[in-house]
């Protein structure tokens, strides 16, 4: 196993495939960098460098009681980018992993990072308050917390029904998919999910988005269960340099479901 230990003393689990322009994942709650599987395959056969990271206390990673937000989740991606000494590299982020990919090239991604895709994403801002009336209620993450933190194991057996849109007419659970997402869930620290449930609802990265002057590619399916799509369009329009591609009727985990599309536009934007 490739890990790397920052600073506070917390092993951070990577794969680190192939060469040529570096691919950098970041996954998203709950899960590792196994559910990039089918974009690891799919850009390593088109010749780049595939890099993949479970964050900490999620995967093979180390189980910190501390450092379970945004800020340590970006400077843990710091760490390993300066590590491996990545340059001119493309950040693809999930969920959550997209949040991560914006805070991290807004704070320390500064002559590495060329191009970013975010998929799904929590950006700007998830959660419901003055300043985003048209957010989730806070409920919605109580509800997530209390499944999470106490009755996990079939909280996370049930999760993935939604996630991948398999509750809409005409749809059918993939059961291999379904127990890959539980597999993935249940390997990581109970306690750092609980608490990254705040990380990623509660975040704001409206300052992060404007901040940046790469290009940025926003991808997001209408019928997102998890991360109302609505969160795109006000994501792509605070970036100076980011296209906002939608999908009707794709769920929230897409990469996985609809991975032959989701890889050819990011293959076109990278190229581009």
């Amino acid at each position: 196993m490739s890990t790397l230990t920052v600073k506070d003393g917390t092993q951070i689990y990577y794969k680190d495939w192939g060469t040529g322009q570096p691919i950098v994942f970041h996954h998203g709650w709950p899960l590792s960098a196994d559910d990039w599987d089918a974009q690891m395959m799919f850009f390593l056969k088109q010749g780049y460098r595939v890099i993949a990271h479970d964050r900490r206390g999620h995967g093979r990673s180390g189980q910190s009681s501390e450092g379970n937000n945004m800020d340590t989740y970006a400077a843990d991606v710091a760490a390993l980018t300066e590590a491996l000494d990545l340059k001119d590299a493309i950040h693809v982020g999930h969920s959550t992993g997209g949040g991560e990919v914006i805070r991290y090239a807004a704070k320390h991604g500064k002559g590495r990072i060329a191009k970013a895709v975010i998929i799904s994403a929590v950006t700007p801002i998830m959660i419901q308050n003055e300043s985003n009336p048209e957010g989730v209620p806070l409920s919605v993450f109580d509800e997530i917390r209390q499944g999470t933190g106490f009755n996990r194991a079939q909280y996370f057996y049930d999760f993935p029904i939604p996630f991948y849109g398999w509750n809409r007419e005409g749809q059918t659970v993939q059961e291999g998919i379904k127990h890959n997402w539980w597999r993935q869930g249940m390997m990581g620290s109970v306690l750092a999910h609980y608490e990254g449930i705040k990380a990623f609802s509660e975040s704001d990265f409206t300052e992060d988005l404007k901040s940046l002057d790469i290009p940025v590619l926003v991808l997001h399916g209408e019928d997102d269960q998890i991360v109302p799509f609505g969160q795109a369009p006000r994501a792509a329009a605070l970036l100076k340099n980011g296209k906002l591609i939608a999908y009707p009727g794709f769920p929230h985990g897409m990469p996985t479901t609809e991975a032959e599309t989701i890889n050819k536009d990011i293959l076109e934007f990278i190229k581009g």
